[in-house]
């Protein structure tokens, strides 16, 4: 007996259709989320009458003030992150990147609804997200990139040639020594414990690396002083405020360690473009429409939302269009003066 099942093409001449870039749609995740976005409001609007103590809540506090702001923003369309995400990462390139190829991506951006300064962030968040997803695929090959080490390699050439960043690269090397974690973490923080070659092979994959590297320390300074500014621009319109450092001494004393530290806490109602918000975190890099990035930034603010109700993000460089946490008010900072950072 025959049964007559359709002709199906070979595997190579199936015809697919290119994934669209970026997350899913906003216009989907805002209909999906209309009753938990009422909920969260609603919760910040009545967080002040919460008979149980309220984490970063004075003691005392006196009767809550209402303040409104408008609040411009300027989305940057998909279409256009879509065009500068498959020009800002090249295979292999992990790193600061050298004026010309700035000077690319700046002609580049030119005509687009997009700065410099967006593509650059825009890049990070592409890395870093290629740098976890990649992680599995670096672990397995492992043992290869050990021996092209002990033949003669260096880190750097393997990072271009397996498309892996630098750093990652030299860590897995040691491990492949039989390296603890403690003496990797140890040695990375004072490399005069090292032999000279994996001295050397660690200033030049530390030089050639942005996403894993080990000194952390500018983009930390700068993301310090963005959140000083922000939290100075509340203030200064008599808005009261909790500020982040405030809350993580308070929460070591009591918790042991900082549970929920948004970067600002507020202690008086306030509306931003037609919505309660009750805290806000500070955020200094582009928003994207990434998924790692948003996974990364929801699981963070649900924690916020979940004890005070809705807040908001501003971003140092601005964000998509499709940028969405359900109870979240995404923000630029347009609205800031931001002639400190230089």
């Amino acid at each position: 007996m025959t049964t007559n099942q359709p002709h199906k093409k070979p595997r190579s001449q199936r015809s697919h259709r290119p994934k669209r870039y970026g997350t899913t749609k906003k216009s989907v995740l805002l209909e999906r989320s209309k009753d938990y976005i009422k909920e969260v409001e609603a919760k910040a609007n009545q967080r002040f009458d919460r008979k149980e103590p309220v984490m970063g809540f004075p003691d005392e506090l006196p009767e809550p003030k209402h303040h409104i702001f408008e609040w411009q923003t300027n989305p940057v369309p998909l279409k256009d992150e879509e065009t500068l995400a498959k020009f800002v990462v090249k295979k292999g390139e992990f790193g600061w990147l050298e004026d010309s190829r700035v000077d690319e991506i700046g002609q580049f951006v030119d005509g687009k609804n997009m700065t410099l300064d967006q593509a650059l962030s825009l890049r990070s968040a592409l890395l870093q997200q290629k740098t976890v997803y990649s992680h599995g695929r670096l672990k397995s090959k492992a043992k290869s990139l050990s021996r092209l080490y002990h033949e003669g390699v260096s880190v750097v050439d393997l990072s271009k040639r397996f498309d892996f960043p630098p750093m990652n690269i030299f860590r897995v090397i040691l491990a492949e020594k039989r390296w603890s974690k403690s003496r990797i973490k140890e040695c990375l923080r004072d490399p005069s414990k090292m032999k000279k070659r994996e001295q050397e092979e660690f200033e030049k994959a530390e030089a050639a690396d942005r996403v894993s590297n080990v000194d952390q320390s500018e983009t930390h300074t700068r993301a310090d002083l963005f959140e000083e500014i922000l939290a100075d621009w509340f203030e200064s319109r008599g808005v009261r405020i909790r500020r982040q450092n405030e809350m993580v001494s308070e929460q070591r004393l009591e918790h042991g360690r900082p549970i929920n530290t948004p970067d600002i806490l507020f202690l008086d109602h306030v509306e931003i473009n037609g919505q309660p918000v009750a805290w806000i975190d500070a955020k200094h890099f582009y928003g994207a429409d990434v998924s790692f990035q948003r996974k990364k930034m929801s699981k963070q603010m649900s924690r916020y939302i979940e004890e005070w109700g809705s807040g908001a993000v501003v971003y140092r460089h601005g964000f998509s269009e499709n940028l969405f946490i359900p109870g979240c008010l995404m923000l630029d900072a347009e609205n800031l003066d931001l002639s400190k950072m230089g």
